[in-house]
């Protein structure tokens, strides 16, 4: 990423993981999010640290577009060949962030810490159900409605769904926004508060 100029949407990608705490425990939620317009494209939930939820979480990304780079820090769970060989197979430039480049990734640390302030600290989730409806609801206002300064006042949706620009732009957002998107079957089934992963349904956030 050094020295790349991020200036259209689906050019660079990045993906990362962040506690989320419970009135007992934790979960985790993985996100992938477009570095131009700030789109959080997917996220999911899981008991569990393992691997196989990020790759989950990224086959839910590239259902919706291809972006040139993927950029993600080097933790085991994007290192693992499930995760890279799927980056690959997609043609997909794999970036990780370096020595030093701890501003690489910067656009999703942003949306951590929004996340928190916005929405977890202020709601005391007694369980890991609660915290993914309480998430897909803030994302969902987060991507459709909640106008970000460095987008000129737009929201992510507008300016990820508006490719073109101009007028379109909202017609755009209220397509991405409001259709459920054709998933491909993913290699981690969906489970639904009994099991390890609790991902959103339909993934319109």
């Amino acid at each position: 990423m050094r020295g790349v100029e991020i200036v259209r949407p689906d050019q660079v990608s990045s993906a990362d993981i962040t506690t989320i705490r419970l009135q007992r425990g934790f979960v985790y939620l993985a996100a992938v999010l477009d570095g131009y317009s700030r789109y959080v494209v997917s996220w999911v939930l899981s008991r569990s640290l393992d691997a196989a939820f990020c790759v989950w979480a990224l086959e839910a990304a590239l259902s919706r577009g291809t972006p040139e780079v993927f950029n993600t820090d080097q933790g085991v769970q994007f290192t693992s060949e499930a995760f890279t060989s799927l980056l690959e197979a997609e043609g997909v430039a794999v970036s990780m962030d370096g020595r030093g480049r701890v501003c690489d990734n910067i656009f999703v640390e942003r949306l951590w810490r929004t996340v928190k302030y916005e929405e977890v600290y202020l709601n005391d989730y007694a369980d890991p159900t609660e915290a993914r409806d309480g998430l897909g609801a803030y994302l969902r206002f987060y991507n459709t409605e909640r106008p970000h300064q460095a987008l000129g006042y737009r929201t992510p949706a507008e300016v990820y769904g508006g490719h073109a620009g101009g007028e379109n732009d909202r017609a755009a957002a209220r397509a991405v926004a409001g259709t459920p998107v054709a998933l491909r079957a993913p290699s981690v089934p969906a489970t639904d508060g009994s099991g390890d992963y609790l991902n959103p349904a339909p993934f319109s956030s």
